[in-house]
């Protein structure tokens, strides 16, 4: 059997949503950061609802930094895990003090607190800085698999199977695209085959219509 050409299968998906912005409605870096964190097991939807009044309070590093977790309950108190996730917002801005200070390095990026290497690969695709990884959300784990370009459920081992299928240039996008794919066609169920670009190489489609 001959091997898969994975950059060639994923152009027209890459194509398709180039530069699409993340779902997170944010309008600066610093926004950027906050509801990556928040984000984390919540919806999209739910924190770009929870979002505005957050960052009328606290509009930006300098004057988190300068809030404690009494003050930051009232805006964030329905969000899941807010507990932990007030801890590390205030621990972040404590650390990074100022919008301007904000890494956009994985390594720089990962050592705050919150940020794991999918959080830190969302923030460096939106700020248009040089991939170093590729998002693998809770989409990518579903669908990569399907696809068939990569196996298991573990969110770093994807990630890494990801990374040795297509060159540094297409990280970027790749993992957004699936992403989009994920949450527009490829649905957990009733995907909408007929819509989807990937169709003719995807192993799942294959199984179906074997």
């Amino acid at each position: 059997m001959s091997k898969t050409d994975w950059q060639e299968v994923f152009k027209p998906l890459i194509k398709k949503y180039k530069g699409k912005p993340h779902p997170l409605d944010y309008k600066n870096t610093y926004q950027l950061v906050v509801m990556v964190i928040l984000s984390a097991q919540d919806s999209d939807k739910h924190i770009n609802q929870v979002a505005p009044p957050f960052f009328k309070a606290f509009p930006d590093m300098k004057s988190l930094a300068r809030a404690d977790a009494e003050a930051l309950y009232p805006f964030i108190g329905k969000v899941r895990n807010f507990g932990n996730k007030t801890k590390w917002l205030l621990e972040l801005a404590k650390t990074v003090k100022e919008d301007k200070n904000i890494p956009l390095t994985m390594e720089e990026l990962t050592k705050l607190p919150g940020i794991g290497r999918k959080s830190a690969n969302v923030i460096m695709r939106e700020a248009g800085v040089k991939a170093e990884g590729i998002i693998v959300d809770l989409h990518v784990v579903r669908v990569a698999p399907r696809i068939g370009v990569a196996s298991g459920t573990d969110p770093k081992k994807i990630e890494q199977q990801l990374m040795e299928a297509v060159p540094q240039k297409d990280w970027g996008e790749l993992g957004m695209a699936i992403s989009f794919l994920g949450r527009e066609t490829c649905r957990p169920t009733n995907p909408k085959h007929d819509e989807c670009v990937l169709k003719d190489s995807c192993v799942f489609y294959k199984t179906l219509t074997k």
